[in-house]
């Protein structure tokens, strides 16, 4: 676990923030507002879709959600110091828009049970064990396979017409017309404009000298931020009628009443898919991604992170706001369009605040007419950026490692099953490398020194 003169959880100084000496440090700025605030948007691309297709299909009420992720962003922005995501739990998401159809109170005990083990493994320092205890090429596996994964659906949002209604990701045969408001020229316009801004994500130079200087472009063109507000424009040009289904005033709270036969529910069809995706993705995953991304902090603890995510779902979910987890996907992409520091995910939260206090469950009807495409696009670069935090990977055998866990992952959609077969297929290298001749004839020169011993002492005797 980090020191205490390390921990993430307390002020450090910024280079953005002598200016503001009144604010945290964990909120001060680190680069440009322009570019924080393109970073504030950098995980919309999962977030939307989700909840979008929760709020269609399963009645779950957008404007409560909005509220308490909001208050999630703000106090994660604030403790943590880096834009630290806040999505929805997507496993839980997806039992919940299949067949099995997931009530409001069955999301809610799903998401409360798998707050209840992350807390525990937290508290207990169980999950800072298992973090130092797991092998990085297996840690790499998993983030290629979930940056690939987002990649995937990030092409079919661009390819295909959506239907939300039916689930997060439910692609139709409908190929995406070439033109119009959310036709494919649409989408790769916004493509070919976000890579002409911040090219490939780096935002920094090393000149002929070897000093390292900030990109120009990255700071102060704040690409996805542009794309996003475009998006909302749009919504109100495709249908304008869309203002007469707006209600003012946030939704009404209202505790969920969850019964035993919802727990169960719950807890055997949301929370044990879910559970392996949290601890590999939302807590081990993210620590080590954000140790890649700011080499200069120190590294967050697992443990602190295991415990935001349990105390959170501990909050929202009496309230019927969505079961959610932090995501190294999230950190990826809002990282790749400039958040540096918390206060990224602090203008997000002030933004969904606004919104849920404004708009309550109404704001549904806008999102529903969010071009897919441009989401498709800006989902597209989190997943490339995570995918890409497995380039680091020195040796073919730990590439070995790290391709079989992901392709396991990818091809068996299961995080899970995927973490099991690159841990078995890790020691099975490593048992490769035992010098058995070694180990047996230490062995066998032992039991002789130790029979010549015994044979003196009969001697002597």
């Amino acid at each position: 676990m980090a020191s205490a003169a390390g921990d993430p959880l307390l002020p450090g100084e910024g280079s953005g923030g002598r200016r503001l000496g009144f604010l945290p440090s964990t909120i001060r700025l680190k680069t440009s507002i322009w570019s924080e605030l393109g970073g504030a948007v950098g995980d919309l691309g999962t977030y939307i879709p989700i909840v979008l297709a929760l709020s269609l299909a399963s009645h779950l009420d957008l404007g409560t959600t909005l509220i308490f992720t909001a208050l999630y962003n703000f106090s994660t922005g604030l403790l943590f110091g880096i834009p630290m995501p806040v999505q929805p739990m997507k496993s839980i998401a997806a039992v919940a828009l299949s067949s099995a159809h997931l009530t409001v109170p069955q999301i809610m005990s799903a998401g409360l049970a798998v707050a209840a083990i992350l807390l525990f493994l937290g508290a207990t320092g169980l999950m800072t064990f298992i973090y130092r205890l797991l092998p990085l090429p297996v840690v790499r596996g998993v983030q290629l396979s979930q940056g690939l994964s987002f990649a995937f659906t990030a092409v079919k949002y661009i390819r295909y017409v959506q239907d939300f209604s039916r689930s997060s990701s439910a692609s139709t045969a409908a190929a995406r017309p070439l033109l119009g408001l959310d036709g494919l020229v649409l989408a790769l316009a916004a493509l070919l404009f976000i890579i002409l801004a911040t090219g490939s994500g780096d935002d920094e130079d090393v000149a002929g000298d070897g000093t390292v200087r900030r990109r120009r472009s990255c700071s102060r063109v704040p690409a996805a931020l542009i794309v996003f507000a475009l998006g909302l424009l749009l919504c109100f040009v495709r249908d304008p009628s869309i203002l007469r289904g707006l209600r003012f005033g946030p939704a009404p709270l209202r505790i969920v009443k969850i019964t035993w036969d919802d727990f169960k529910i719950g807890f055997w069809e949301g929370a044990v898919p879910q559970l392996p995706l949290s601890v590999l993705n939302s807590v081990i995953a993210v620590c080590k991604l954000s140790s890649d991304l700011f080499p200069e902090r120190a590294e967050l603890s697992p443990a602190r992170v295991s415990v935001s995510v349990g105390l959170m779902n501990f909050v929202g979910c009496w309230f019927g706001a969505m079961p959610c987890c932090h995501g190294a996907g999230g950190l990826a992409g809002q990282y790749r369009f400039g958040g540096r520091s918390g206060a990224s995910v602090v203008f997000l939260a002030v933004g969904k605040l606004a919104l849920g206090l404004l708009f309550g469950n109404s704001f549904v009807t806008i999102l529903g007419q969010f071009p897919i495409g441009i989401l498709g696009v800006m989902l597209l670069f989190s997943g490339i950026e995570l995918a890409m935090a497995s380039r680091d990977m020195g040796t073919k055998e730990e590439s070995f490692v790290m391709l079989i866990c992901a392709g396991v992952s990818l091809t068996g959609s299961s995080a899970a099953l995927g973490f099991i077969s690159g841990i078995v297929l890790f020691l099975l290298l490593r048992l490769r490398d035992v010098d058995y001749r070694g180990l047996i004839g230490g062995w066998g020169a032992g039991r002789r020194q130790t029979g010549n011993k015994v044979g003196d002492g009969d001697e002597d005797a």
